[in-house]
């Protein structure tokens, strides 16, 4: 399981190289990435994707919801809880 500052990393470094109007902000960790435009409902799809590939987690359609992926800071919360979540299945 990744720390959570290697999860904010990544996902700030996939953001930047992914979404053009991120690079021309400072972008920090709690700055909403949907209401501001930086990631619009096609990005959101690209960043579920990297999500589920980055971190070895699985996104389900209830997980969806705009809170987990609305800043840098909700998807690393995010990402720890679902990591947490399939140990303790894996473990049961």
């Amino acid at each position: 399981m990744k720390s959570k500052q290697d999860v904010l990393n990544q996902t700030r470094s996939f953001i930047l190289d992914k979404f053009p109007l991120a690079r021309q902000q400072t972008l920090a960790d709690d700055d909403a990435l949907l209401g501001s435009g930086i990631v619009d409902s096609l990005g959101i799809l690209e960043l579920v994707g990297f999500v589920e590939e980055a971190f070895g987690v699985t996104v389900d359609v209830e997980d969806l919801q705009p809170e987990n992926f609305q800043s840098i800071d909700r998807i690393a919360i995010f990402v720890e809880s679902k990591s947490f979540d399939e140990v303790v299945m894996i473990g049961e």
